[in-house]
C-alpha cells in the first residue's frame, strides 16, 4: 500500500496556495483573451485589458491576483489504496498557514463567525472524495467573498421545468451585478440534497472552462452542454459586462454539475466566481 506522509501534504498545500493566488489558470486567461477579442465597447475593452495585464504582472512579480485571497477550499481525491501517515486535517491547515504567510497573502479567516475578531489564515474548508487507485489529488481553490456572498440555493418542486431553473440562475446573476466583479464564471449544482447541490456548484468551478466557441459538437457532449450554452448566451445579453460597466461579456463560462436526487425535490445552487477564478492542483 502506498504511503504518503503528512509533511509532504503540508508542503504541497503551501505551494498550491501560492500558485493559485498568483498564477491565473490558463483556461481562465484564455477565456479572458477571447472576450477581449470580441469586445466592441471601448470602456469594457479597456477593463479586460487591465484584468489580463493584472494577471500577467501577478505571475511575473509573484503577487496576489486580488487582495482578497479568499477562504481556502481544499478538494481531495483520495485513492482507497493509499495510507496517509499523520493527521491529514492538521497537515492541510498547516500548509495553508505556511503558504499564505510565505506568499504574503491576506489573512481573512475569523475563528468565530458570530463574535468575529482578529483574522487568521486558516482553517480551510476541506472536501474529500474516496476514489479508486493509489493516487492523491489535492486542489486548492481560494474563494473570495465578494462573489461568494452572491451564492444562492433554491429548493424547486420536482415538477419545475428547465425554464424555471434557467430563470432562477439568470436572476442570481442579475442580482450579483457589479458587486461580484464580472466577468463571472458561473458554477451550478443540480440535484442531491441542499448541501450536495452547493458542493456540486463549487466543484463546477474546478472544471476547465469551455466557452461556446470551444465546446465540442460531437455526440460526446455532456448532458448539460446545451443548457450551459444557452445560459451563457442569455447571461451575456444582460449587458452587465466587465466590472458592471456594460459590454458583451458578463460571464466567461457556465459550468453545471448534477447528481441524483429525491423524487420529492430538485435542489439548485448557483455559486459565482469573479474574473479571478483561482485554483491549483497536484497529484501524488
Amino acid at each position: 500500500m502506498k504511503k504518503i506522509l503528512a509533511p509532504e501534504i503540508t508542503k504541497i498545500v503551501a505551494d498550491l496556495c501560492i500558485q493559485a493566488n498568483t498564477v491565473l489558470r490558463t483556461d481562465v486567461l484564455d477565456a479572458l483573451k477571447t472576450a477581449l477579442r470580441k469586445e466592441k465597447n471601448k470602456r469594457s475593452y479597456g477593463i479586460l485589458e487591465k484584468i489580463i495585464q493584472n494577471a500577467r504582472i501577478a505571475k511575473k512579480e509573484k503577487l496576489a491576483i486580488c487582495q482578497d485571497t479568499g477562504m481556502a477550499c481544499v478538494f481531495l481525491q483520495v485513492g482507497q489504496e493509499i495510507k496517509i501517515a499523520g493527521d491529514l486535517k492538521k497537515a492541510i491547515n498547516k500548509g495553508i498557514e505556511i503558504g499564505y504567510r510565505k506568499g504574503f497573502l491576506r489573512d481573512s479567516i475569523i475563528k468565530n463567525p458570530l463574535l468575529r475578531g482578529k483574522p487568521a489564515y486558516q482553517p480551510a474548508i476541506i472536501h474529500i472524495d474516496i476514489v479508486k487507485g493509489d493516487k492523491l489529488k489535492i486542489t486548492v481553490l481560494p474563494k473570495g467573498f465578494g462573489c461568494e456572498n452572491k451564492t444562492q440555493l433554491k429548493m424547486f418542486m420536482p415538477t419545475a421545468g428547465i425554464e424555471k431553473i434557467k430563470n432562477f440562475i439568470i436572476e442570481v446573476i442579475k442580482k450579483a451585478g457589479a458587486d461580484a466583479c464580472p466577468p463571472f464564471v458561473v458554477g451550478v449544482g443540480i440535484g442531491g440534497t441542499a448541501d450536495c447541490a452547493c458542493l456540486l456548484a463549487k466543484k463546477a468551478l474546478l472544471r476547465k472552462l469551455t466557452t461556446n466557441d470551444q465546446r465540442p459538437t460531437t455526440n460526446n457532449q455532456r448532458p448539460t452542454t446545451s443548457l450551459e450554452q444557452g445560459l451563457l448566451r442569455d447571461i451575456n445579453k444582460l449587458n452587465i459586462g466587465p466590472m458592471g460597466l456594460g459590454g458583451k461579456t458578463t460571464a466567461l463560462a457556465v459550468n453545471i454539475e448534477t447528481y441524483p436526487t429525491h423524487i420529492a425535490g430538485l435542489p439548485v445552487c448557483v455559486t459565482i466566481s469573479c474574473h479571478a477564478l483561482r485554483s491549483a492542483s497536484k497529484t501524488l
